[in-house]
C-alpha cells in the first residue's frame, strides 16, 4: 500500500469515528435522574456529542466534546421540563411539533411558542423550561455551549414547588405573559434578542450556491461561546474543502448529504441521511455535496465565535479517491 493510500485509509477510519448515525442510537428516557418517577417530566435524550447536560458523560456511543455538546430530545404531548438553569448558554432548535418555552425572573414568566426551525438561545443562570402543549410530539436539537456542562440546576421542579407552579416554570396564576404582548416589559426585553424564528432569521446567500441562516452569531442571537447556523443546500450544490481553527458539527435535518475529508493524499467520503451527524475536528479540511434530488437542510454548530476567514467556493469535481 502506498503512503497516500495508507493515509486515506486512516482518514476514512477517522471520518467514520466522527459520525453519529441516527439508526445506531436510541432515546434514553432515564437521562435525567431527577425526573425519574415523574411521568409529566418524561423526555428522551439521544446523545451525539457529549452528555448534553445529563450525567451520562461516559457514554461511549457519543462523540467526545470540545466546546459544546449536541443531542436530540423527544417530548411527548402534555409533558414538560421544569424550570432549571445552566452555568452556560443552551439552545433549543425545534425540528418537529410546537414547543412552549418559558423564562422566569423575579416570580414572573414569559412564554413563547416555537415551531419547526425556530430556536431559543437560553441565557446562562436564567431559569427556563419547556412544555409540549401541542397535538404531536416535539423533536428538538439541544446544544449546550460547553463541552462538559454541569448538571442542570433545578429551581422549579415538582419536588420543590406545587405541580401547577412547576408546569408554569415558576409562575403563579396571573404572573405569566406571552411573548409579543407587553413588549416594553423587562421580561420581553430580556428574551427578545435570543428568540430566532426561521422566517425572520438573517439570510446569507453564498456564491457556492447554498443559503446560510444565522441563528447565533453576527446577525442572530449574540454569541458568547459558539456559533449556530442553518445551511439550506439545493441539489447539485458542492463546496470546496474548508478548514476551521475550531471543531464544526453538521446535523442533517432534511434530505441527505455527502460529506468528505481531504488531505494532500486525497479525500474520503461518507453519505449522511436525516438526523445523522458529522463532527469535523479543528484543522480538518472538510466539505459537503448534495447529490440528491431534494434540498438538504443541516444544523451547523461551530466551536467559536470568530467570523469565518474564508469564502465558500464551488467544487468543480469530486476529490475523493
Amino acid at each position: 500500500m502506498t503512503d497516500s493510500a495508507d493515509t486515506c485509509v486512516h482518514m476514512q477510519i477517522s471520518l467514520d469515528q466522527h459520525i453519529g448515525r441516527f439508526a445506531d442510537k436510541v432515546f434514553d428516557w432515564e437521562a435525567f435522574p431527577a425526573n425519574i418517577g415523574y411521568a409529566e417530566l418524561a423526555r428522551g435524550q439521544m446523545r451525539y456529542i457529549g452528555g448534553g447536560g445529563s450525567p451520562k458523560v461516559s457514554d461511549r456511543t457519543t462523540l467526545p466534546p470540545t466546546h459544546f455538546t449536541l443531542s436530540l430530545l423527544e417530548e411527548e404531548t402534555g409533558t414538560y421540563a421544569a424550570g432549571h438553569s445552566h452555568e452556560i448558554e443552551e439552545s433549543f432548535l425545534v425540528l418537529e411539533g410546537e414547543l412552549t418555552v418559558g423564562w422566569e425572573k423575579d416570580g414572573s414568566v414569559i412564554e413563547a411558542t416555537l415551531g419547526p426551525l425556530d430556536m431559543v438561545q437560553n441565557l446562562r443562570d436564567v431559569p427556563h423550561g419547556f412544555r409540549n402543549d401541542g397535538a404531536q410530539k416535539v423533536l428538538m436539537s439541544v446544544t449546550v455551549d460547553s463541552g462538559r456542562p454541569l448538571p442542570p440546576h433545578n429551581v422549579f421542579h415538582p419536588a420543590q414547588v406545587e405541580g401547577t407552579v412547576a408546569r408554569a416554570f415558576g409562575a403563579r396564576p396571573g404572573c405569566t405573559v406571552r411573548e409579543g404582548t407587553l413588549t416594553d416589559s423587562p421580561l420581553h426585553t430580556l428574551i427578545a434578542p435570543y428568540l430566532v424564528r426561521f422566517a425572520d432569521s438573517h439570510q446569507i446567500t453564498e456564491a457556492a450556491g447554498f443559503e446560510r441562516r444565522v441563528y447565533v452569531g453576527v446577525g442572530g442571537a449574540p454569541a458568547t461561546a459558539v456559533r449556530k447556523e442553518l445551511f439550506i443546500i439545493p441539489p447539485g450544490c458542492a463546496i470546496m474543502a474548508i478548514t476551521r481553527p475550531v471543531e464544526e458539527a453538521m446535523l442533517v435535518i432534511a434530505g441527505a448529504l455527502v460529506v468528505g475529508w481531504q488531505s494532500a493524499a486525497g479525500g474520503v467520503e461518507r453519505r449522511l441521511g436525516r438526523h445523522d451527524l458529522v463532527l469535523a475536528p479543528m484543522g480538518q479540511a472538510h466539505y459537503f455535496r448534495n447529490d440528491g434530488d431534494v434540498t438538504a437542510v443541516a444544523w451547523v454548530v461551530i466551536g467559536g465565535v470568530d467570523a469565518d476567514d474564508f469564502v465558500y467556493s464551488t467544487a468543480m469535481e469530486r476529490v475523493a479517491s
